[in-house]
């Protein structure tokens, strides 16, 4: 299980490296037509480098950022690569952290996963709403709500994520919740300390 766990990772962090290599070529094609047409006669020698043809180059990098921010926080970012405040948390004996870490687990998987069929009647309309530019690039199928459908995605893997970890703190599975790799412990005062 874990084979398949690391190769689904290292396939999500594929997809967020394509995408970043994607919005760098194209920030490539924009400084080299930006600049490109300022030399005299190229848009009219090379007609493909008329600056008029790239202005999707701007709408894409922007779709890229969005679909690069979802996408890797849904798959690519661990739960200990995430800001936490856990002064208190860490305070407390490991009974009650155990219970914090369930009952933020549980409202914060529940949260987002209700959220998912309010955000997706809202998206209705953009499924109506043409983007700007992209149609140049990818055709007229393109509408907004193929730009931020990956929201919904972001919903559901970190609501699924969420409760999963509710539960491995809940029923003591996969070792330490509050550790950074599984099988390790976290130093805690308290539980030297009988607590």
């Amino acid at each position: 299980m874990t084979g398949i766990i690391r190769l689904a990772r290292h396939l999500a962090e594929a997809v967020a490296a394509f995408f970043m290599f994607l919005m760098f070529a194209t920030f490539i094609i924009q400084v080299a037509i930006r600049y490109g047409a300022r030399i005299e006669g190229i848009a009219e020698t090379f007609p493909f480098l008329d600056p008029n043809r790239y202005g999707w180059t701007l709408e894409f990098c922007l779709a890229l950022w969005v679909w690069l921010i979802f996408w890797g926080c849904a798959f690519v970012v661990r739960r200990q690569d995430h800001v936490t405040f856990d002064i208190l948390l860490l305070a407390v004996p490991r009974k009650t952290q155990r219970v914090f870490l369930t009952v933020t687990g549980l409202v914060i998987g529940i949260a987002l996963l209700t959220s998912i069929e309010p955000t997706w009647s809202r998206f209705a309309i953009l499924r109506l709403k043409q983007t700007a530019t992209l149609g140049d690039l990818l055709g007229d199928w393109i509408r907004m709500r193929d730009v931020y459908i990956i929201y919904i995605i972001f919903l559901i893997a970190v609501g699924f994520r969420a409760l999963w970890s509710a539960g491995q703190a809940a029923f003591n599975l996969g070792g330490d919740p509050l550790a950074d790799h599984p099988g390790e412990t976290v130093n805690d005062p308290a539980e030297r300390n009988g607590g």
